[in-house]
Order: C-alpha cells, then structure tokens, then sequence
C-alpha cells in the first residue's frame, strides 16, 4: 500500500489517494519517516512491545471483557495522558483480543439477596499456563425487533478462544449451563478446569 501511494503521489497527491485507500495520511508519513530512520523503527518496535504487554495485562485483569475504548481510558489513567486511542485499537488488533460488546440499560446478572456466592478462585488473575485451566463465563446481548436475544458464552484465557457458547431468548441457568456443556464436550472434559464467572443469579443456580 505505502508502495502504491509512492507510485502514485505524484500524480494524485498523497492525501486524495488516502482518501480511497484505507490509510490515514499521518500514517503513510510515519511509516516513510522509519523507512528513512531505521533507529525510530526500533525505538517504536521497543515502545510497541512495552504498551502491548501493559495493554494485555489490563485485558486479563477485566476478565478478557475490556475493549479498546475502557483500555485506553484505563492506560490514560495509569500515567499515558496523550496515547492515542488508535495506538490501542492497533496494538489490541496485533494481540488478537478484543472486549465483549454490551447493549445499554439492561442488567443480566443481578444477585439474588441472600444468595451463597461460591468462592473466588482466580482473584482478578485471569490468565492461564496451558489449555483447561481456566475458563472465563459471561452474558452478551443484543436487542433485535422480536426482542432480546442472548449468547453465554465459555473462553479458554489461554489462547483467548470461545470453547463453548449458546443463544437463546431466554436469560436463564439452561442457557449458561448449555454453553457450559458444549464447552465440556468440546475440551473431552478435562478435569481441574476453573470456570469463573459473575455472580449473577444464572451461574449461582449451577447446582
């Protein structure tokens, strides 16, 4: 692409090719500044690496839910005032991780009072050294014109994979525990596994 631009700059000019191609200009100029300054290269490579981990790290610890918008927000607050929010969406997109989108106004995992919680096992630790050790639970939802539709669904931190999900109209145990099964039967269920979820009152009804 940045190839094609210098091809064709002098004819078009950079900007109007930008315009149709899916590039800003600031960064056809940023990557032909380290083409010609392979030191910035390296510096950015290291800088890249640095703000990767960190942005992972942030990642896990939201249960593998933070999108790019609640990350950036969450590394501003750390310290990087002026870090550009398409330096995060880049970095996550290179990651191969995203959040879990959630529609507005409605709430699908409320505690019963009084309802026993079982105990927390991964303490905010959401990572994992090899497959089926830990599997992370949750809701997503999406209002459509017969009404909400729901999808539970199982992720092995591991590798960040869905191992197991189902959709349903109805917000209920069933719907969790059938996303729970697949990913059992899925995995040939693999004994010593955590699977973590909210405390919502579908999972405390797993008996």
């Amino acid at each position: 692409m940045v190839k094609f631009i210098d091809d064709e700059k002098e004819k078009y000019g950079v900007e109007p090719i930008c315009r149709i191609l899916p590039i800003a200009p600031s960064t056809y100029y940023r990557i032909k500044d380290e083409q010609d300054n392979p030191e910035k290269q390296c510096r950015r490579k290291q800088s890249d690496k640095h703000l990767m981990a960190q942005i992972k790290q942030i990642w896990q610890a939201s249960g593998c839910r933070y999108g790019i918008r609640k990350v950036w927000h969450k590394l501003k607050q750390d310290g990087m005032p002026k870090l550009g929010r398409c330096t995060v969406e880049r970095l996550m997109k290179q990651l191969g991780i995203q959040g879990v989108w959630r529609g507005k106004g409605k709430i699908t995992t409320k505690q019963r009072p009084g309802q026993q919680s079982p105990d927390d096992l991964v303490k905010r630790n959401f990572s994992a050294d090899a497959p089926n050790k830990l599997w992370v639970a949750d809701f997503t939802y999406i209002k459509t014109k017969s009404g909400w539709v729901y999808t539970a669904f199982v992720i092995d931190v591991f590798k960040r994979v869905i191992v197991g999900w189902k959709v349903s109209n109805h917000m209920d145990t069933q719907l969790v525990l059938d996303a729970l099964n697949q990913a059992l039967d899925a995995r040939g269920r693999p004994s010593g596994v955590i699977h973590h979820s909210d405390k919502g009152s579908q999972y405390l009804s797993i008996k």
